[in-house]
């Protein structure tokens, strides 16, 4: 079982949606403790906003004392069409070493960051192809007689997106659910992961320089609150 709370706007910057899925187990009171995170990051230029985001969030990881790594997949040139060869060896369990690979970091991680900007109300085609190949069958999920179940045991995922446009047009036309479904609820939360936090930093096409700087300071902050421990459910 889990909830959604969802925070108001910010009436002054840094501009940005606060959707964090809650699980009903969760003690904000328990300290931070050292983890391994795996970071996905999908932007194609290395000036962007979203690569300082990144490198704000894995500094302030790492000063946490967690170990971090980064995939970035358009530096990695990952493949990201699933084609029918893929899911013949999907089928066969006969995987590409590349997806291994992918598989061992997933496995290796205890919490998931994801960073990239909504593009047509969605992610670059290169990290819905890495979902795709990726979060396939056996390994993220499996058919039971009970329907869908997530096989990933990780307590936390981030998933951070920039937007260039205006945050009070996405509220007012509730666009924002648009983007926080699919990727919380239809991939993470339905592949096992029990706690979600999601944040949406807008217009930062043209926003000032302060305002970015804002925000870089909220993306710090997420690094001591969104990655602590959550205790086991009573046996």
């Amino acid at each position: 079982m889990r909830w959604f709370c969802v925070s108001p706007a910010m009436s002054s910057p840094p501009r940005s949606l606060d959707l964090t899925v809650f699980s009903p187990d969760r003690d904000d009171s328990l300290t931070d403790i050292s983890m391994n995170i795996l970071i996905i990051y999908a932007h194609p230029n290395p000036s962007s906003f979203n690569h300082a985001i990144l490198e704000t969030l894995d500094a302030a990881l790492r000063e946490h004392g967690h170990v971090t790594r980064v995939h970035d997949l358009y530096q990695m040139r990952f493949r990201a069409v699933l084609d029918s060869e893929d899911l013949l060896r999907n089928w066969r369990g006969d995987l590409p070493d590349e997806i291994l690979r992918e598989h061992e970091a997933v496995l290796w991680a205890q919490g998931l960051v994801f960073i990239y900007p909504i593009w047509w109300f969605g992610p670059p085609a290169i990290l819905k192809g890495w979902i795709d190949r990726v979060f396939v069958r056996k390994f993220a999920f499996d058919f039971t007689a009970a329907g869908m179940e997530g096989l990933l045991a990780h307590d936390h995922a981030l998933v951070i997106n920039t937007l260039g446009g205006d945050e009070t047009l996405y509220q007012r036309e509730r666009w924002h659910e648009l983007l926080v479904r699919p990727m919380v609820e239809g991939v993470l939360n339905a592949c096992g992961v029990r706690d979600v936090v999601y944040r949406a930093f807008y217009s930062v096409v043209t926003v000032s320089h302060a305002e970015r700087q804002a925000m870089l300071e909220e993306v710090r902050a997420l690094a001591t609150t969104t990655f602590r421990p959550i205790p086991a459910k009573p046996a």
